[in-house]
């Protein structure tokens, strides 16, 4: 079993960097569920992951404050706002824009409610980690 959670959380692993770099793929969520199945696979892949200069802070901030960035919120809406004309551009029929626009207004919401992290957890202090069980 231990070896299906380590796959789990390297494809997560995968799936959050392409996210940074493709829109409307999540890199938080995915990067969350790697530390997961770190946690429960392997302690040490997990403390490499929390602890990553790149990806650590994003599961850090969200273990600590269900916090996101401005840098990660704004390029996010810039990705969103680019999956939306390029869907007009190329033309989609007015019922899956529809769909679209509502999924997108909802995540742009969810994305802009969420604190931005204090300036505490950017302390450079401990880092959060939690052990497996």
């Amino acid at each position: 079993m231990r070896y299906l959670w380590i796959a789990l959380g390297w494809i997560s692993v995968a799936l959050g960097v392409a996210g940074a770099f493709l829109p409307l793929l999540p890199t938080t969520p995915f990067l969350l569920l790697a530390a997961f199945a770190f946690s429960k696979g392997s302690e040490r892949l997990h403390d490499w992951l929390v602890n990553h200069p790149k990806l650590g802070p994003p599961i850090q901030h969200w273990r600590k404050e269900q916090a996101i960035a401005r840098p990660v919120k704004i390029y996010a809406s810039i990705s969103i706002v680019a999956v939306f004309a390029i869907s007009v551009v190329l033309q989609v029929p007015w019922w899956a824009l529809a769909s679209q626009a509502v999924v997108l207004t909802v995540v742009s919401y969810f994305l802009w409610s969420r604190p931005e992290p204090s300036a505490a957890s950017d302390d450079g202090g401990e880092p959060d980690t939690v052990q497996a069980e």
